[in-house]
């Protein structure tokens, strides 16, 4: 993937190659859990409303549905009929046969259709040694506890199942988990009358009482104790023939051929039941693996926190950021239409308690009255340069061009410092193997839901992660809201490139590709305008995303370098991968396979899961939280984040890959600013009227306290 590819349209075909692929798989698993979920199996019979009609009472077991009248039947005298519930079933179906054969009898098989299509060896094999073959329905379920539709899926579908398995259609049914006729009682008569006037011919079995010299039909498992009863019935003298059902009535064969279409539907049927199974099977582990991959992350998070914070709490004596630094800074803002934030900007930077401070402001191609709200502050140690759009990237390495000292601080045109910010930002630049700083960015307008949401991810997702990713010296982002640099080593890797959307996260990669180390600073504190719409919002996690994509492959062959350069690439690279790459890629199938345990599954059990992954996620927000000095009460919104804005950022991470494998060339996606960075500040805090050189201190200011 090379970043410097055409610019063109964003591709459009990705979101209906999503839509089917999420379609398809819903149905699959929906069709499985239905195919698996039994409609109360375990019923109780002497529950039954209603007995049966006196006409079908009579003990004889077959009945017959004809001009709303009922008809029954059984053997003659000294004939069993043969039959066997359930299956076909790999282990008992093979040793039922064999019996069978060894003894030269046929018997009724009354299948279920799920089982048929995933056996279809076996019931080829039925049908080749002359047994008959029933409907036991679909899935076994209750047909009189079940829906209407779904009493007629579970008939059709048997067909279509034996069409496409065995290569013939059926007119003998068996109700499930009823054995003589007078357990059809309650709810069941009027499924089996119903299945009778679709021309079924139900089959029940004789009291096991009934003298099999007396003629009889018998209902045997697919299991060792309905093999051995079978055995033990063969073996019994009274009975001079063993037969099938309908051979036993003396009837017309119950079995037909089926059509060719039928045939193509049944197998097409079986296709489809197939892919559910792979896919229930292959969705379960993925969860379990993303669930023990999400619990590890947490781990790693907490743990690493830990540790940073021990760290900070205990550090070496003479260590090198203990040391003040006193050098003069240059401050890079670079601005585009940013006139409703810039003063608030410029406002912080100018009540720093730091000392000697340049300013440089790069209007880059500004529309709106950007340059003239910096002409308005009138201090010395602001400088504005004037230039036509070229991007971002253009505009810091302008600033960097006039920049008149040695350290150096990236900062938004929208982004709001705190008085101490500076102070603490570039003191880890005493340390003579940092090169960059990684400051602290908060949402300053979160007063909204779509805010809180926001700034819980920045405490959670980014500050977190920045604390893991010091501890493990893979830092992959030195954010543009707020980062501190040696300007030698700006200009050591070539200033800010523009290859990518992410300029902060390549400028980072390429710094530590060059040997040096790049820190994070808790303490170096900056508001920041967060996105107010959804669409707002979507556009800067799409460009964040992308670029950060492209930076990635850009800075692949990290990971076989030795140094700082080699542990970033395999420690940093490789968690952006999986953890913002990869693993979000699957959310959306994870969430209908949810879903569907929700619906089809056991709704208790999956509600008790994601209640526990909440929990977790929770106390690792109330930890964050807590670190960076917040409120508690933020975390009321987390549930809702995890079900709304959560899925909006995964569907970026799919939009974001989608592109970067089409190899289109994205344009720089510009938010609206509504000057919100800070609204603690900016109604307090107005421009200098006087340049006060080398006197921040004349400015008002006001701590981390009073502040809140």
């Amino acid at each position: 993937m090379s970043p410097r590819h055409a610019q063109r349209r964003p591709p459009r075909g990705h979101w209906a190659l999503l839509t089917l692929v999420v379609m398809v798989i819903a149905v699959a698993l929906l069709f499985e859990g239905w195919v698996t979920h039994e409609v109360d199996p375990a019923r109780a019979k002497h529950a039954c409303a209603a007995p049966i009609p006196r006409a079908a009472d009579t003990g004889r077991p077959v009945l017959r549905f004809a001009d709303g009248k009922v008809r029954t039947a059984s053997m003659p005298p000294r004939t069993a009929a043969l039959t066997f519930d359930g299956g076909p079933d790999p282990v008992w179906t093979p040793r039922l046969l064999d019996l069978l054969r060894a003894h030269g009898v046929h018997g009724t098989f009354f299948v279920r259709g799920k089982d048929a299509v995933r056996h279809p060896g076996l019931m080829h094999r039925i049908r080749a040694e002359g047994h008959e073959i029933g409907s036991y329905t679909y899935t076994g379920g209750d047909l009189g506890a079940a829906s209407r539709l779904r009493e007629t899926m579970e008939l059709s579908l048997t067909q279509t199942a034996l069409a496409g398995a065995a290569g013939v259609r059926t007119r003998l049914l068996r109700l499930p988990h009823t054995t003589e006729a007078d357990t059809l009682c309650g709810e069941e008569w009027p499924a089996a009358r119903r299945a009778g006037d679709l021309g079924y011919l139900v089959v029940a079995a004789d009291a096991k009482d009934r003298r099999p010299a007396d003629g009889v039909v018998r209902q045997f498992s697919h299991t060792d104790l309905g093999l051995r009863e079978a055995r033990e019935l063969l073996r019994d003298p009274g009975v001079e023939r063993f037969t099938t059902v309908s051979a036993g009535l003396g009837t017309a064969a119950a079995i037909t051929p089926a059509p060719a279409v039928e045939r193509l539907k049944g197998q097409g049927l079986a296709q489809a039941q197939e892919l559910g199974r792979m896919l229930t099977r292959a969705m379960a582990w993925v969860l379990v693996v993303t669930g023990v991959l999400g619990l590890l992350r947490l781990a790693m998070l907490f743990w690493f926190a830990r540790v940073h914070v021990r760290r900070r709490d205990r550090p070496r004596p003479g260590a090198p950021w203990l040391r003040e630094v006193k050098d003069p800074v240059t401050v890079i803002v670079p601005a585009h239409d940013e006139e409703a934030g810039i003063t608030a900007t410029l406002d912080s930077l100018l009540a720093s308690t730091y000392g000697d401070l340049q300013i440089v402001v790069v209007d880059d191609g500004s529309t709106d009255g950007t340059a003239a709200a910096v002409e308005r502050v009138l201090d010395p140690r602001v400088t504005l340069v004037r230039q036509p759009n070229t991007g971002k990237p253009g505009a810091l390495n302008t600033g960097l061009a006039h920049a008149r000292h040695d350290i150096v601080v990236m900062v938004d045109a929208d982004t709001v410092f705190e008085p101490d910010a500076l102070h603490h930002l570039v003191r880890p630049l005493a340390h003579p193997a940092v090169g960059a700083v990684s400051g602290n960015t908060k949402v300053g307008n979160r007063r909204r839901l779509l805010g809180r949401w926001q700034h819980l991810e920045y405490v959670i997702g980014f500050n977190l992660d920045r604390r893991m990713f010091e501890v493990l010296e893979c830092m992959p982002t030195v954010p543009g809201a707020i980062g501190a640099f040696r300007r030698d080593v700006l200009l050591g890797v070539g200033g800010v490139s523009d290859a990518t959307l992410a300029e902060d996260t390549d400028l980072t990669m390429a710094i530590w590709r060059a040997g040096w180390r790049v820190v994070y600073e808790e303490s170096a504190v900056a508001w920041t305008e967060a996105p107010v719409t959804l669409r707002q919002l979507w556009r800067q996690r799409y460009r964040w995303c992308y670029g950060t994509i492209q930076a990635m492959w850009k800075h692949r062959r990290a990971v076989r370098e030795a140094g700082p350069a080699g542990r970033f690439g395999r420690r940093g690279l490789g968690y952006l991968t999986l953890f913002q790459v990869v693993l979000p890629l699957f959310a959306p199938a994870i969430d209908v396979f949810a879903l569907y345990g929700v619906l089809v599954r056991d709704a208790g059990e999956a509600a008790a899961v994601w209640l526990a992954f909440l929990v977790l996620q929770t106390a690792a927000a109330g930890y964050a939280l807590r670190l960076d000095g917040e409120r508690l009460r933020a975390l009321w919104s987390l549930p809702f984040q995890v079900v709304v804005y959560r899925q909006l950022l995964y569907l970026v991470v799919f939009h974001s890959v989608a592109t970067a494998l089409a190899g289109t060339r994205l344009t720089w996606h510009r938010m609206h600013r509504a000057g919100t960075a800070d609204p603690y500040r900016t109604a307090v805090l107005p421009a200098s009227p006087v340049p006060l050189p080398g006197a921040p201190e004349a400015l008002p200011a006001m701590t981390t306290g009073e502040r809140r």
